[in-house]
This record gives C-alpha cells, structure tokens and sequence, in this order.
C-alpha cells in the first residue's frame, strides 16, 4: 500500500475512518468530520493565535493540577454518538483538533489524544473557517455530546456560548459576551475570564 503524504493521493470526495488517518504522513494539517476530509486553515493570524495565548495562559492558570485538564492544538479528538462504548479506530468517523479543549474523564486520554468527547471545547474562529467551524462543527459537537462549547470570534471581539440541553440534547445560547465583560463557563462557575485580556494585542 502506497503511503499517503500528499493531499492530492486522497479522494476529497471519499470516506474514510480514524484508521485510515493514523496512516497519512501529511504535511498539511486535516481533520475528519464524518468521514470527510477537511483541511485546515494554512498558518493562522497573529490575531488568532494571540487569542488562544491569551485565553490558554487563563485557562492553564486555572487547570493546572486540577482533575480536569486542558489541551491546545494539535491534539486529536475522536468524537463519536456519547451513547455508544468506546469504538474501533475502523469505526470512528471523526477526529478534530479544537484549539482547546478540557477534558474532565482521565480514562478517555490516550496516547493519541482523547477517545470521546470533551467537557468544553472552544474553538477561535478565523474569517477562513468560520463557516465550517459555526455549522459543521457546531453539529457535531451538539451530535456527539460536547455539553459546553465556545465559539471565539477575534474580529469582533465576542465569544458564543453553547451549552448542550441535557433533555433535548440540543445546543442553546447561553450567552454572547461581547470584548469588554467577564464571561464564566457553565461548567466551571468558579472560573472568570476577563475578555480585555483575551482580546488585548
């Protein structure tokens, strides 16, 4: 079998598992959502990154020797229907790499990243993958029992937050915090985030 180092020897039409993946030796940096290739924005902005340093260093000072943990990208997440047991590499469809993302249930962590999904995920939107991370991931997370998630817009300055309805298991709005307020995660109360400094050059 030939090996898989350039984008351009797959099929972007196909469908393909976690295993498939965990042979490519690409330069290029992919995710799989529902089988689909999709391929990452090329070098995010200063912006971008400032902003997932920013909210990082928060978050790590929060986490650090705490249970729950933190992760930056690159860092594979398999997401699969929560109600389901652990699956086979065969029989995983998605692997995403958040930018962040907190992990609380240490058995999902493996070698390779986290087997299931996160506690929260949040994701710094660039005017590249806007579109793919507000429906497509969006979605999947919703799908596959992501219970908070954060979508971080750094160009006008807002962050999104989701939180999953454990009854509907759908996503409700449940809060849009413009640059200049605190915004506190659901699932972690005790933990404010002052979004000057997020959003500071």
């Amino acid at each position: 079998m030939a090996k898989i180092t350039e984008l351009s020897q797959l099929d972007i039409n196909g469908t393909y598992s976690y295993a498939d993946y965990l042979t490519w030796q690409l330069q290029e940096s992919v995710e799989l959502i529902k089988g689909k290739i999709m391929a990452m924005s090329p070098s995010p902005s200063v912006k971008h990154q400032t902003v997932i340093t920013n909210l990082g260093g928060r978050l790590y000072q929060h986490f650090h020797k705490k249970p729950c943990k933190l992760f930056f990208a690159p860092f594979d997440v398999k997401l699969y229907d929560s109600r389901k047991s652990k699956l086979s590499d065969r029989d995983v469809f998605s692997v995403i790499q958040p930018d962040l993302c907190v992990i609380c249930d240490k058995n999902k962590l493996t070698e390779q990243g986290c087997d299931g999904s996160p506690d929260w995920i949040i994701e710094v939107l660039s005017p590249g993958n806007s579109k793919r991370e507000l429906r497509l991931k969006f979605d999947l997370y919703q799908e596959n029992g992501v219970t908070e998630y954060w979508a971080v817009h750094p160009y006008e300055q807002a962050v999104y937050q989701f939180v999953l309805d454990q009854s509907t298991e759908k996503y409700q709005l449940h809060a849009m915090h413009p640059g200049d307020e605190i915004a506190t995660p659901y699932l972690f109360p005790d933990l404010q985030i002052d979004l000057n400094d997020v959003f500071a050059e």
